[in-house]
């Protein structure tokens, strides 16, 4: 692991090709899976706030069971996560013609109705992470409906924390992630010079 600032992160992150590669896996990571997506309390109360702009855009089946649960529920681990729909779907997914799955919180940022992008662990994705007292970790989390990104990362040489920049530095800060390059440059000098 590396160690940046008060984070660790994972040889994986750094090592690993990846490219999100939505024409193979049709937005898998929205609708798969056991328990919605990691939130902080903080984005619940945007969740509740963007609510009205997206309503119109989630299923009926999502739009009950917030009216039932509310945007969030805590799972098994005693984590806040989003509320998903049929024991796997988040409530905001939405769907375009053909089965494609978006976040319906993302589509109205990119249309200007919103200032809140999504959840900044959905935004991470595949990376996740972990707060323990001292540190938090930086893992890549491996998962067969992402294989596509894999293969798309590996023609084109770009390493998970390369393509997901922008929502590192959303997370951490343009100095961590500055930091991270010139951590993984000296990392990947040392492994040739051995």
């Amino acid at each position: 692991m590396l160690q940046i600032q008060d984070t660790l992160v994972s040889f994986d992150v750094v090592e690993r090709e990846f490219i999100c590669d939505l024409e193979a896996c049709r937005g898998a990571c929205c609708i798969e899976g056991d328990a919605g997506a990691p939130i902080e309390e903080e984005e619940r109360r945007k969740l509740k706030e963007v609510l009205p702009v997206i309503w119109n855009d989630l299923t009926p089946a999502a739009r009950q069971v917030i009216e039932e649960q509310g945007v969030a529920y805590i799972d098994e681990e005693g984590d806040l996560v989003t509320s998903i729909v049929n024991g796997k779907d988040c409530v905001f997914t939405c769907y375009e013609p053909g089965g494609m799955c978006h976040c319906a919180i993302e589509k109205a940022y990119r249309e200007g109705k919103t200032d809140f992008y999504k959840p900044v662990s959905c935004h991470l994705y595949p990376i996740r992470l972990t707060a323990y007292d001292t540190f938090t970790a930086v893992n890549y989390n491996r998962w067969k409906i992402c294989k596509a990104a894999e293969v798309l990362g590996r023609k084109e040489g770009v390493k998970v924390y390369q393509f997901l920049r922008e929502p590192l530095i959303r997370r951490f800060g343009q100095e961590w992630y500055d930091e991270l390059c010139l951590t993984v440059a000296e990392y990947e000098k040392q492994k040739v010079e051995e």
